[in-house]
């Protein structure tokens, strides 16, 4: 199975990511207007959480906190799941089942490289399947 790096590569997404200072409303704003599902937050480049719409929800909204006045920093999760850039799809897949998480930062040692979702990783798996299945069906009418 492929690195988790060809996926990331094949994204050739931003590093969208925000400082823990940043308030959760900013956060929101971000999610929103890229249709993303969690943030990287990074503090002098260097990663140090991940803010999640599960994190808002749970740990805002549920709780009648305000998002303008509530820090990244308050909410976001800091014991980071990662995956450096050389780990197997299925590897990172078992991480996610593992911690119950749908988004997996990429680094290359201590340098992050981006973020992956359990849908890019389905994605990927599905048109892996569907190249396999179009090899098969040709060797079977050749």
């Amino acid at each position: 199975m492929k690195p988790v790096s060809e996926v990331l590569h094949r994204r050739q997404g931003t590093l969208w990511h925000l400082h823990p200072d940043d308030s959760v409303y900013a956060a929101l704003e971000l999610l929103a207007e890229h249709e993303i599902g969690a943030l990287l937050v990074m503090d002098g480049g260097r990663l140090v959480g991940v803010v999640s719409e599960r994190d808002y929800t749970r740990k805002v909204a549920l709780q009648g906190r305000n998002s303008r006045e509530t820090k990244v920093a308050e909410i976001m999760t800091r014991e980071v799941v990662r995956v450096q850039s050389d780990a197997p799809m299925h590897e990172c897949m078992a991480l996610m089942s593992e911690h119950r998480i749908r988004h997996l930062p990429v680094v290359d040692g201590a340098t992050v490289l981006g973020m992956i979702s359990i849908r890019d990783l389905l994605d990927e798996l599905i048109a892996e399947q569907e190249r396999t299945i179009a090899e098969l069906e040709h060797y079977i009418h050749s």
